[in-house]
């Protein structure tokens, strides 16, 4: 009998997505570049509707057709390798599908290359790391519209199920869709890490609150609108004590965070599209000064502020508060990228059906998702999630608890750029000038590139008098 489904790449991802396709009825060819990986899987986890093949026209062969062949293999060149060889077997009406995090742009030129031999290909974001991978991650596939039924059986099944008993999998649009919506997701999600990073700084150095308390107050905001998936995990790991010494993990930690590209990927992405993501950037950066070396030199040479005693419960509430503010930002803006993309690129995508994703499964799922769903749902039009009603609203109440969060940050020495992009994403928007009209008056001094005028909305140039 035919398999319903191949998988190439037996690593902890295509291997627990394998299984977790098998436990729900449907057959499963699996295969590997390297045999040791298929043998050692289908010995240590072996699976009734699991067939192992080591050479890769019988594993094509072995599907049923149309084939549907799924890639979890590395991003980038392997991937490119791997369709090219495919491309020699499969025939017109295959489907190729990559589940890594390849670069958007790369799965655009595939689609064409592959559409050339008349095999699809679908783009296929996925979160939720080896757990999601085994028992439900969110799923963002992208592709040929009209493909998308041959899939959508399997992906549908195997995905997660938020609370209302929906699968969060849902077609995203044409060609690179799919991977530029979940190389966006990886870019909220390090804005969202960031914040949580911050909110520890504040409460540790402002708030001198100690591991075992800032995990409880972590978790009493757990049962609340900030309950997400992260919030549990930071609230685990400052509880987590030290295996092997005295005291806590969080401690042993060497204080320094790496990043594997989507989220520079997003920021790079969003300056050539003109869409202001700076939480993002300001997490990447973090990121980044993380592991300079110079900060050794600093902290040896710089003065360091005193922090000033705060009231503790007081102030546990305020940064709460801005923390829920600032998460709004990081969400707007990264839906104000979706928003400018679909545009650009033609894709159409529903802001809604994204938000709905999101919602169980992959890294940034939280309860807070289903007020973006339904904000989209209500506009679907809706160009910035900061003007919906409901958001609108919590950011008038929470931006003064904002403002004396990163000013107590920045008074006490405390770095939180992304609390301070936050605010000052607000402050631009809601100010009456942020300086560009002196910005256009310097173009044009030196460069003579004109500027624009309030009255009459001409394009001129001034002859500038020098003294």
């Amino acid at each position: 009998m035919a398999q319903d489904i191949g998988v190439i790449g037996m690593a902890v991802m295509g291997s627990n997505l394998a299984l977790n396709m098998a436990d729900h009825g449907f057959r499963v060819s699996v295969y590997n570049y390297t045999p040791d990986l298929t043998k050692q899987f289908t010995a240590e986890r072996p699976h009734e509707n699991i067939t192992p093949y080591y050479d890769l026209k019988g594993f094509v062969d072995s599907l049923e057709k149309p084939r549907k062949v799924m890639l979890m293999i590395m991003a980038g060149a392997p991937v490119g390798s791997m369709v090219l060889q495919l491309l020699d077997i499969l025939e017109p009406g295959d489907i190729i599908i990559d589940g890594g995090n390849s670069f958007f742009g790369d799965t655009r030129r595939r689609c064409i290359q592959c559409k050339e031999k008349g095999v699809l290909f679908f783009g296929m974001g996925i979160s939720g790391g080896e757990e999601g991978a085994r028992k439900g991650p969110s799923i963002m596939p992208g592709g040929d519209a009209s493909a998308y039924e041959a899939i959508r059986p399997v992906y549908e099944a195997i995905a997660a199920k938020a609370d209302d008993g929906r699968p969060c999998c849902a077609y995203i649009g044409e060609n690179g869709a799919g991977h530029f919506v979940k190389m966006v997701h990886n870019g909220i999600e390090y804005a969202d890490m960031q914040l949580i990073a911050e909110t520890y700084l504040l409460l540790k150095y402002v708030g001198r609150f100690t591991n075992q308390e800032m995990s409880e107050i972590l978790r009493s905001w757990n049962q609340g609108e900030l309950k997400s998936f992260l919030i549990g995990a930071a609230a685990d790991i400052l509880a987590e004590h030290d295996d092997v010494a005295a005291g806590y993990i969080i401690d042993k930690i060497v204080d320094k965070a790496g990043q594997k590209g989507t989220g520079r990927w997003t920021c790079m992405e969003a300056m050539r599209l003109g869409v202001n993501v700076s939480m993002i950037d300001a997490a990447c950066n973090t990121r980044i000064s993380s592991n300079d070396s110079g900060r050794i030199t600093a902290r040896r040479a710089m003065a360091q502020p005193e922090c000033s005693r705060a009231d503790k419960e007081a102030f546990a509430e305020m940064v709460r508060k801005s923390l829920y503010t600032a998460k709004i930002i990081a969400y707007a803006q990264g839906f104000s990228l979706y928003h400018t993309a679909s545009d650009a690129y033609g894709w159409h995508l529903n802001f809604s059906d994204i938000a709905s994703v999101f919602r169980a499964g992959c890294i940034i799922q939280a309860d807070f998702l289903n007020k973006i769903a339904e904000a989209f749902q209500h506009n679907p039009s809706l160009e910035n999630l900061m003007f919906d009603e409901f958001f609108l609203m919590r950011i008038n109440d929470g931006t003064d608890n904002l403002r004396h969060t990163v000013s107590a940050a920045a008074l006490g020495g405390i770095p939180v750029p992304a609390y301070m992009s936050a605010l000052e994403y607000i402050d631009i928007f809601r100010s009456r000038s942020v300086g560009a009209n002196l910005i256009q008056g310097l173009r044009d001094y030196f460069g003579a590139h004109t500027f624009e005028r309030v009255d009459t909305g001409e394009a001129v140039h001034h002859d500038w008098k020098r003294h």
